[in-house]
């Protein structure tokens, strides 16, 4: 089932790259600061899992490193004039923030599952 997932967010994304090739830019500046962002947050927010006494100051520290990260990004794109067209960076941005963070997600909750799995007395205790 996640395998067909990924297949069609790769589906998804080689279409919608043929489809924005005339702005490129935009579209390739929406999919690296999506990305950054969302890596950028979720390494701060799941190391709440080492420290769970932080669990909150860390989601939101994680929330603020993706906003700084996307405003900068922005910021960079625009100086060098490399959005040409801000509806393809839009709809890139938000469509890759909601892939990168299922993948991302999906990705830790099965590591995490198999962490409990091959653990299951420190699973019980915890």
């Amino acid at each position: 089932m996640f395998m067909t997932k990924v297949l069609v967010l790769i589906g998804v994304s080689v279409g919608a790259g043929y489809a924005a090739f005339d702005d490129i830019h935009s579209y390739l500046l929406g999919v690296s600061i999506a990305t950054a962002a969302v890596w950028a947050c979720y390494s701060i927010a799941f190391a709440s899992m080492r420290f769970p006494q932080f669990a909150m100051g860390l989601l939101l520290l994680g929330t603020v490193a993706k906003l700084t990260v996307t405003a900068i990004g922005v910021a960079i794109g625009v100086s060098f004039d490399l959005i040409s067209s801000p509806l393809v960076f839009c709809l890139t941005y938000l469509f890759y923030i909601i892939a990168m963070s299922f993948l991302m997600f999906s990705y830790k909750d099965k590591k995490t599952n198999k962490m409990l799995a091959s653990n299951p007395v420190s699973a019980a205790t915890a």
